[in-house]
């Protein structure tokens, strides 16, 4: 479809502004709790989870934190590693709560992620 020219728009490939963007006013108009399911660790992993900060410190409106946290990773946080980093790190950067719920699944995302999601059905 590209080199035929016949794919109009590649707006199905959004680049990080876009897609901050459309977490965030997802974020604001959804009013039911929502959960987030990191799958990975890392810079990539936390980028989702940072639609909250962004609009609770530098945005100044007022959403509610994640209901809860779960996060599917092999790293562990004893290699020191940010990927391995756990859940309650969060918190100081305010991306969760002390009371919000923090799941960890250590373990290879591509068996574990088919099955949670298998489930959801």
């Amino acid at each position: 479809r590209v080199i035929d020219c016949t794919l109009k728009t590649n707006s199905v490939v959004k680049g990080g502004m876009d897609t901050m963007q459309s977490l965030a006013d997802w974020y604001r108009e959804d009013d039911s709790p929502t959960g987030m399911l990191q799958v990975g660790g890392g810079i990539s992993g936390d980028f989702a989870i940072s639609v909250v900060p962004m609009l609770r410190q530098d945005a100044g409106i007022e959403v509610p934190l994640w209901a809860w946290f779960a996060q599917i990773s092999e790293s562990r946080p004893s290699f020191g590693g940010y990927s391995g980093a756990p859940p309650a790190e969060k918190i100081s950067w305010g991306k969760l709560g002390v009371d919000t719920p923090q799941f960890v699944i250590e373990s290879d995302a591509s068996i574990v992620l088919p099955l949670i999601l298998s489930s959801l059905e």
